[in-house]
């Protein structure tokens, strides 16, 4: 949903626009279509996603491989009208998961909304507290709003932020927040980081069949978003959920460099 720009409402700046994505509005909307038309969608599980698990990096890196999952809404546009969001905090050492306290999340495309009553949901439930440092600068939940303002008609969000939560914390989140087929769960991760190209494939290989096999014991080494997926594996456990992997490569796949790269995969998750 995109609001006036006289709009006096609390808004959350774009944080890393011009850095982790383009600035400019026209441009950064011809590269986010550029990402969703990488192929058709590689999926053989039928059915609307419920979840999905994308990466959060510059998008000349994570890019393509977040347009795997990202373009599977687009059938779903009209549907989903609700994305619980839930990144890691890599900026801002917190406990537990935080909200932000304003209205909007802001970027070159336009202005999000907050689930206001969503977000006291949690709060009045004691599942969540107030953070604005910990929303400011991350940017794993920013990276993941252009894609959704293409794909989706008109949605708000509840974005989420986690530091030190056992699984379970996280877990009890997903289920307070999950709501109905307009509700998506979106968790935001990396896969290893700062290895070899081979080294990444062994380890990322290992971190894809862990999250297919729905185990929610990853450690922080095989992904950044550790905390999110683990408490998502363990809903996608109890709701039987099923996952399939879309796509999982590294930057040395998309941007070149082979030395020292960052591993990223996407998933979607299914209700039977």
């Amino acid at each position: 949903m995109l609001r006036p720009d006289n709009d006096k409402s609390s808004v959350r700046p774009p944080a890393v626009a011009g850095l982790f994505y383009p600035g400019n509005a026209n441009e950064l909307r011809h590269d986010v279509n550029g990402y969703l038309a990488g192929g058709p969608p590689r999926t053989a599980i039928a059915g609307r996603p419920k979840a999905l698990i994308v990466p959060h990096a510059g998008y000349q890196y994570s890019g393509p491989v977040a347009g795997a999952a990202y373009r599977l809404l687009r059938d779903w546009s009209a549907i989903i009208r609700h994305v619980v969001m839930i990144g890691p905090s890599h900026r801002v050492a917190i406990r537990g998961l935080a909200v932000p306290s304003v209205d909007s999340f802001a970027t070159p495309l336009g202005q999000v909304p907050i689930d206001v009553a969503g977000r006291e949901r949690l709060r009045e439930l004691g599942l969540v507290g107030v953070s604005d440092p910990a929303h400011a600068a991350e940017h794993s939940l920013e990276v993941q709003l252009p894609f959704l303002q293409v794909v989706l008609d008109d949605f708000d969000i509840l974005p989420l932020t986690v530091g030190f939560a056992p699984a379970e914390q996280v877990a009890q989140v997903i289920d307070a927040a999950w709501g109905g087929p307009d509700t998506l769960v979106l968790v935001s991760s990396d896969l290893s980081h700062y290895h070899t190209w081979s080294e990444a494939r062994q380890l990322d290989a290992g971190t894809t069949r862990a999250i297919m096999d729905r185990r929610s014991d990853l450690p922080d080494e095989q992904a950044c978003g550790a905390c999110g997926i683990n408490g998502l594996m363990q809903v996608a456990r109890r709701r039987d959920l099923a996952v399939e992997l879309l796509d999982q490569r590294n930057s040395g796949d998309t941007a070149g460099d082979r030395s020292r790269v960052v591993g990223y995969g996407s998933y979607v998750l299914r209700e039977s």
